[in-house]
């Protein structure tokens, strides 16, 4: 998987783009899917920023498993990072976005007032690998279209200035995914949630990775959904399902390309309900 090669030119002047502007920000608002908040880290920002006050958004809550995301709140937060989730579409963010960063950059505030400066809108570049919501909350927060929005990756391609109000100004960037996956789970769990294009793995080892997660993790929906009752091999789990479904063809051998899309399309489309891939308690990062 790490011969892959995925990492388009737009993406590495994205990446000088960012380095270059980031002296002009007080802070970075950096994006992760709440679905998958390691997987969706990009490690280069955590070289990029260092100490450099953050505020993690966690994005799309309403596709998350609610009580995993509060697990991964109180996970992430440090002496130099916040950490809140929000649901774009739906939620006022804005109010919650000023606060927090108002939080994180405390200490620069109040070194500002003491010298008596009246303190200036907070400036803040906002980051995130493709697909992580960033241009639905750019739009939301400044109240009109100013991003392109898609359900592809990597629609974003230039940075721009967005003024929130009086507090925080917003340096939107593109979104920029890094040049190999550290692992095969961090891959599937971008590739399950749509971050990464999907002729970039294999939609049968996708499904069968999603599928022993769903097992592990949530057994119940599984048995819900499909009207099956678990068996621990895999296969014939996948094989239960199909049956079930009538996704056969001539002589009732199973249809395995219509499941392995359907069953990943109903993943998506939260047929199984809120789903959180990773887990506090599986990491020790």
């Amino acid at each position: 998987m790490a011969n892959i090669q995925w990492f388009p030119g737009h993406m590495t002047k994205a990446k000088r783009q960012m380095e270059a502007n980031l002296k002009l920000c007080d802070m970075v608002i950096e994006l992760r899917d709440a679905r998958i908040p390691l997987s969706s880290k990009n490690p280069m920002i955590d070289k990029m920023i260092q100490k450099k006050p953050r505020l993690i958004i966690l994005t799309k809550k309403d596709k998350a498993d609610e009580k995993e995301t509060e697990k991964w709140i109180k996970f992430l937060k440090d002496e130099t990072t916040e950490v809140i989730s929000v649901d774009s579409t739906t939620e006022n963010v804005i109010p919650k976005i000023v606060a927090a960063s108002k939080k994180v950059c405390k200490p620069k505030l109040d070194r500002m007032i003491s010298k008596g400066i009246r303190p200036r809108a907070l400036r803040s570049m906002v980051c995130g690998i493709p697909n992580v919501g960033k241009s639905t909350l750019i739009n939301k927060i400044a109240q009109k279209k100013v991003a392109k929005t898609s359900d592809k990756p990597g629609v974003t391609r230039s940075l721009q200035w967005v003024k929130l109000n009086k507090d925080l100004e917003l340096l939107d960037t593109p979104g920029v995914l890094w040049p190999k996956f550290e692992s095969e789970e961090v891959g599937y769990n971008l590739a399950i949630v749509g971050s990464i294009n999907d002729n970039i793995l294999n939609l049968d080892d996708i499904v069968i990775y999603a599928l022993r997660k769903l097992m592990k993790d949530y057994p119940q929906r599984l048995e819900s959904r499909y009207s099956i009752t678990l068996d621990s091999d895999v296969f014939k789990v996948l094989d239960a399902i199909s049956i079930k479904k009538g996704w056969l063809l001539r002589g009732n051998q199973i249809d395995y390309d219509r499941a392995m899309k359907v069953i990943l399309n109903e993943i998506r489309d939260e047929k199984l309900g809120r789903i959180t891939w990773e887990k506090v308690n599986e990491t020790n990062q």
